[in-house]
């Protein structure tokens, strides 16, 4: 390489390489002295581990601050920043939150949603009050700047076809954390996740959490269970965390009309199913069984909620031995 060409070479690289530093550059030297530094350093290694050093240093990661822009007790309008359709008849639905901040909400918990304080048209029940739902964020709680649900269309769901309608730039009001269960690493040997159609929500939360703590040392199992496959929401995340914690999170479909290259389980979420996949209650203290999905499927596996409360504990999992103390429902 020529003289030229080397010092050009060298100054190039070393001026892209400032970019990604946050200290001031050094002060000017003589410009008959440098050429000849950098052409001698360009030959050798010691210029090279110089830049690399310098180009593959970790990005700053953006101050966050300590507050959550939420409100556990009154509700706050939020803006919709994007929406990305997943399916059919579900999208993700991304909020704004202010510059510098996440939502901070702990695991796990959901949050309570309204039509927004200046909405046009607003949301009201036939007593011509708020209609009020709520809906638990898939987006960790330590991302700043954006809060994100998943959220499956029904048809007579007014909360859901609302929100579907909304536009970029609308505004939703949301109120929380609301807790649900205080999840604490390694608090268990064993979770069983019993999920169906958007009940799916919380458990990702759990897991996305979970699993990707290097100190978890909880085995995670999941059953999900859908009307078909292109129902079932979060697959591509689902199987990555499979692929990546192999030892730590079982993951079991199963799908109510399996298309002819089905591989994976076929109907209602069963006894059999369970016992062949979820921990023992044998197990005591140790396993939990967390379970969410819609209220039929609920009521079966673990008998009706009452409101907000867990309600008795029955269907299959008492049918199975399974303690109250064993079960939550989400």
């Amino acid at each position: 390489m020529s003289f030229v060409r080397a010092s050009f070479s060298a100054r190039t690289v070393l001026a892209n390489a400032r970019r990604y530093s946050t200290a001031s550059p050094p002060p000017a030297k003589s410009s008959g002295k440098l050429p000849l530094w950098l052409a001698g350093a360009a030959s050798g290694a010691g210029l090279g581990a110089y830049i690399y050093n310098v180009t593959t240093a970790a990005p700053v990661k953006p101050k966050i601050s300590d507050k959550s822009p939420l409100d556990p007790q009154n509700f706050v309008d939020f803006e919709l920043k994007k929406v990305e359709e997943y399916n059919h008849n579900t999208a993700k639905y991304i909020f704004e939150l202010p510059p510098n901040t996440a939502s901070l909400l702990p695991i796990a918990s959901c949050v309570v949603v309204k039509s927004a304080s200046d909405a046009s048209s607003p949301l009201l029940d036939s007593n011509g009050k708020p209609v009020i739902r709520p809906y638990t964020p898939i987006s960790p709680s330590d991302l700043p700047g954006e809060l994100t649900f998943i959220i499956k269309r029904y048809d007579q769901g007014n909360m859901s076809k609302y929100i579907h309608n909304l536009a970029i730039g609308d505004k939703l009001a949301i109120k929380g954390p609301i807790p649900k269960f205080e999840f604490k690493i390694n608090q268990f040997d064993e979770v069983g996740m019993i999920a169906g159609g958007s009940g799916i929500a919380p458990m990702y939360q759990v897991l996305d959490f979970a699993l990707k703590d290097p100190s978890n040392k909880t085995r995670f199992t999941l059953i999900f269970a859908n009307v078909s496959e292109k129902d079932i929401l979060l697959k591509e995340e689902f199987d990555a965390l499979q692929k990546k914690f192999p030892k730590t999170f079982n993951l079991v479909y199963t799908v109510d009309k399996a298309e002819a290259n089905w591989k994976g389980a076929t109907g209602f979420v069963t006894k059999e199913l369970i016992q062949q996949h979820i921990a023992s209650p044998t197990l005591g203290e140790k396993t939990k069984v967390f379970i969410c999905g819609p209220p039929g499927q609920v009521a079966a596996l673990a008998g009706k909620k009452d409101g907000y409360k867990q309600g008795a504990l029955s269907g299959v999992l008492k049918e199975l031995g399974y303690a109250e103390d064993q079960v939550f429902k989400f």
